[in-house]
C-alpha cells in the first residue's frame, strides 16, 4: 500500500466517524443500503476496508449492492432495495416519468470530458454526421443516452436517423468489439478502458455539446424519515470528493483495486473526473428540466415532468445553499 492510499483510507475511516451525528443520535438507526458502480466517489468509500466498523459503532449498519449502470440502480432504488445511490443525469428522469418516489440529494458537475462517442479507428466516420443510418450503442436511459441525443442535434441529425442499440455496457463493449454497431457511447472508467486496448478513435465527447451534472439520489421515503443521515452523508461525499480531487493516484489505485482494470485507465478517468457535492441549486435543476424536456419532446418518456418537485433540501437549509 502506498503512503498515498494509506493516508485515503486513514482519512476515510475518520470521515466515518464524524459524518454521520445524526445516526448516532437515532435509537433505531437504519441499515443504510447504498447502490454504487464502480466509479467515483461512492466506490472509494466502498474501498474503505474500516467504514462498515466504524458505522457498526454509531449503530448504523451498512450494505453495498453493485450496479452496472444507474437506471437498474433506480429501479432499485424505487423497488425500495436500496437507499442511497449515483448515477448521471439521464437515469433520474426516466424514474422520476415511470412514477418512482426518488428524491435529489446531491449533485457533481460533469463537464462532458468523461463521455465520448468512440468508433473503430479504421471506420470511414470524420464526425459525428457520418453516423447517419448507423447503429449506435448505448444504455437506454443513461447519461450517454443524453450524450447522443445532444451530439446528434449538434450534428444537424434527428434521433430517428440513427439506429440505437440499447445495451449495457458490458454488452455494448462486446457488440462494438465484434462490429455488431457502427459506434458506442460510454462514460469512464469503460471509456478510458476501451481506449487503452481497443484500435478506436474519439469522434466526439460531451464536453461544451452535452455538459451536465451527476446526482446523488435517495428513496423519498429515506430521505424524508432520516433527513439528518442524508445530509450529512452528502457533506461527507463532499468532503472525500474534494480530498480526492488533491490526492488523485492514491483514488486511482483504490478504483483499480475494485473494478479489476489497469491502473493506467484509471489514472486517466480519476484526471477526467470532476469534484466537489453540493446540493442542488435552482440553476441545477433547470439544467435538469431542459434534459427532461428533450427526452420528453421526443417521445422517450410519456409526459412532461416537474424536476424541481423531487429536488429535497435539507430541513433549515437555503435551496441554494452548498453544503458548508
Amino acid at each position: 500500500m502506498t503512503k498515498s492510499m494509506f493516508r485515503l483510507l486513514s482519512y476515510l475511516a475518520l470521515a466515518a466517524l464524524v459524518a454521520l451525528p445524526g445516526a448516532a443520535r437515532a435509537e433505531d438507526a437504519p441499515t443504510l443500503r447504498i447502490g454504487y458502480q464502480k466509479a467515483g466517489t461512492l466506490a472509494v468509500l466502498k474501498q474503505e476496508p474500516q467504514l462498515a466498523t466504524r458505522l457498526a459503532a454509531l449503530k448504523v449498519a451498512i450494505r453495498w449492492v453493485e450496479f452496472p449502470s444507474g437506471p437498474p440502480l433506480l429501479e432499485a432504488l424505487n423497488a425500495g432495495s436500496i437507499d442511497f445511490g449515483y448515477t448521471g443525469d439521464a437515469p433520474p428522469i426516466f424514474a422520476q416519468a415511470a412514477g418512482a418516489r426518488i428524491v435529489y440529494v446531491g449533485y457533481l458537475p460533469n463537464p462532458g470530458h468523461n463521455v465520448a462517442l468512440l468508433v473503430q479507428r479504421d471506420a470511414p466516420f470524420a464526425s459525428v454526421q457520418d453516423l447517419k443510418g448507423k447503429r449506435i450503442a448505448f444504455t437506454k436511459g443513461s447519461s450517454a443516452h443524453n450524450f447522443v441525443l445532444q451530439a446528434l442535434a449538434a450534428a444537424g441529425l434527428r434521433y430517428d436517423e440513427v439506429t440505437p442499440a440499447y445495451l449495457q455496457p458490458a454488452d455494448a463493449a462486446a457488440a462494438f468489439r465484434t462490429g455488431s454497431v457502427d459506434a458506442w457511447a460510454i462514460w469512464d472508467p469503460f471509456y478510458a478502458q476501451t481506449e487503452r486496448t481497443e484500435k478506436v478513435r474519439v469522434l466526439a465527447t460531451a464536453e461544451g455539446v452535452a455538459p451536465s451534472n451527476s446526482f446523488f439520489l435517495a428513496a423519498r421515503g429515506y430521505a424524508e424519515r432520516h433527513a439528518d443521515i442524508v445530509a450529512d452523508l452528502v457533506r461527507d461525499l463532499d468532503d472525500t470528493s474534494r480530498w480526492s480531487e488533491s490526492h488523485q493516484e492514491a483514488v486511482a489505485e483504490i478504483i483499480a483495486a475494485l473494478t479489476g482494470t489497469a491502473l493506467e485507465a484509471e489514472r486517466v478517468t480519476v484526471a477526467r473526473s470532476a469534484y466537489g457535492v453540493g446540493f442542488l441549486t435552482p440553476e441545477v435543476s433547470e439544467r435538469q428540466q431542459v434534459i427532461a424536456d428533450t427526452f420528453q419532446a421526443l417521445g422517450l418518456i410519456p409526459a412532461k415532468i416537474d424536476v424541481a418537485k423531487a429536488v429535497w433540501t435539507p430541513p433549515g437549509l437555503a435551496a441554494a445553499a452548498v453544503p458548508r
